[in-house]
């Protein structure tokens, strides 16, 4: 099988263009916030008469502007491998501007310069939600181009035969990231290997001049070295500073999977790069905080819906008669049960008919007890559960702390006996309104790749994380895709 032959370098063309988007929308936006800053607090009318404390400020603000635009590209918020997806290129934009802002009052306590605190107060947030803002539009627009094959990286990958068809799929998974596998190299493998590939193969020669070969052929941007690659330590070494020198990505891909970031340490041995994997733990400080910011958004919500908890309330009630709220046990963290709290969407005692229905539908062995066209469902009910509404009152069982904003969704007894080993690991931390597998396909997905999402949490949880996806949550209500 043969592999198309891309144009050269398309990979730098892409980063130039989106470099100097980014270099732009980076100044418009600093500017705009400071400038803002500026007229609030000390008004635009006659600047040129000013006083003395006028130009100054000026003077200030034009420093302002350029210290911050410099310290988002020092601190590598343009750099094309965090751009398309993650949370990591939103980190380093606010960790850029708040270090900036902080050397700032830093700097004026130190000299005991009198900086009027309404202006940097005005500056820093307005910037700073501009700037994100403003990198999720540039985002969106990338995401589309990366899922129409343009602005990526086109990658070979060299590797055993099930990590590099592992590999393939996970990219493919993620065509946000940019990293488009368009052929894959086997070196010592058999050809009765090829069967789970689904991109064509190279070939299978181990020696480095056919692989550099191959590699210069292809025309593409990365080479992906996957796990079990049969290749001598200084043949990877040799070929890392030959693809150096021709300018094209080495990528090393461990045979490791849902591990985030932040749980990887890389120290530096004898010459050799040892990964290290911390273990996931929520607790201590981690844990304080994720509780201090359920109470927090949940106590907010809560104040700001009440209007519409009673309006929903009166709806469910005089739509068909029966209790408000329903109230069903369910399995919390590390085992322990409660009664999760909804807006009643189904006729009165309708548990008693869900064996029958899963029975009737063969999914009664399947730990996701979904009926599909429910015939239990009111008409206001398919209303409520359409929009997720019917699951507002859960802000309450996160106020009480049965349940978190974000964590794997909480299931029956009945759906927790048939867990496997992996499944288990859900119970380790709270259960959640909202979850990774909610924000990417909802009841679309199957089991295995619902469960895969929660473990992937679970693991790498962080606050950051939490609050990308609670963002997520409410595109996916509104788009009400996947919704049951």
């Amino acid at each position: 099988m043969g592999i198309g032959v891309g144009p050269p370098k398309i990979q730098s063309l892409w980063k130039r263009r989106y470099s100097t988007r980014l270099l732009l929308l980076d100044a418009g936006v600093v500017a705009w916030a400071v400038a803002g800053a500026f007229g609030i607090r000390f008004g635009f009318s006659d600047i040129s008469g000013g006083t003395s404390r006028d130009v100054d400020y000026i003077l200030l603000s034009g420093t302002l502007v350029v210290a911050w635009w410099l310290m988002l590209g020092f601190w590598g918020s343009r750099d094309p491998m965090v751009l398309g997806s993650g949370s990591e290129e939103y980190r380093r934009v606010l960790a850029s501007s708040a270090w900036l802002f902080g050397f700032v009052a830093i700097v004026s306590y130190a000299l005991r310069i009198d900086t009027a605190r309404g202006f940097v107060g005005l500056a820093f947030p307005a910037g700073a939600l501009g700037l994100l803002i403003a990198r999720w539009l540039v985002r969106q627009h990338l995401s589309l181009e990366r899922k129409q094959g343009k602005s990526g990286s086109r990658v070979l990958i060299i590797g055993g035969p099930f990590s590099a068809a592992h590999l393939v799929r996970s990219l493919r998974s993620a065509p946000e990231a940019g990293y488009r596998p368009i052929a894959v190299h086997l070196p010592g493998a058999a050809s009765r290997d090829f069967v789970s590939l689904t991109v064509p193969v190279t070939g299978t020669e181990s020696d480095f001049d056919s692989i550099l070969a191959t590699i210069i052929k292809a025309q593409v941007d990365a080479v992906a070295i996957s796990a079990g690659v049969n290749m001598h330590p200084q043949a990877l070494r040799r070929l890392g500073w030959e693809l150096a020198a021709r300018d094209i990505g080495m990528i090393l891909a461990p045979a490791l999977t849902d591990i985030a970031g932040p749980r990887i340490h890389t120290q530096p041995v004898a010459g050799l790069p040892l990964i290290h994997v911390s273990t996931p733990k929520l607790t201590g400080g981690r844990k304080v905080a994720k509780r201090a910011f359920d109470l927090a958004i949940s106590g907010v919500l809560v104040v700001c819906l009440s209007p519409i908890f009673l309006a929903l309330a009166l709806l469910v009630r005089f739509t068909d008669p029966g209790p408000v709220f329903y109230r069903q046990e369910r399995i919390g963290l590390r085992g322990t049960t409660f009664h999760m709290l909804k807006f009643r969407s189904m006729k009165v005692n309708a548990d008693a008919g869900l064996k029958a229905l899963l029975d009737a539908q063969g999914s009664g062995d399947t730990p996701l007890f979904k009926v599909e066209n429910d015939p239990r469902i009111t008409p206001m009910g398919r209303f409520l559960r359409k929009y997720s509404l019917d699951e507002l009152p859960q802000l309450l069982n996160v106020l009480n702390g049965s349940m978190s904003l974000v964590g794997p969704r909480p299931q029956r007894e009945g759906e927790v006996a048939l867990y496997d080993d992996a499944a288990k690991r859900r119970l380790y931390v709270s259960p959640g309104m909202s979850g990774l597998w909610q924000v990417s396909g909802r009841s679309n997905l199957s089991w295995e790749e619902s469960i895969r999402l929660d473990l992937y949490y679970v693991e790498n949880w962080s606050l950051m994380g939490d609050v990308v996806i609670l963002f997520k949550t409410f595109k996916a209500v509104f788009a009400s895709t996947g919704a049951v």
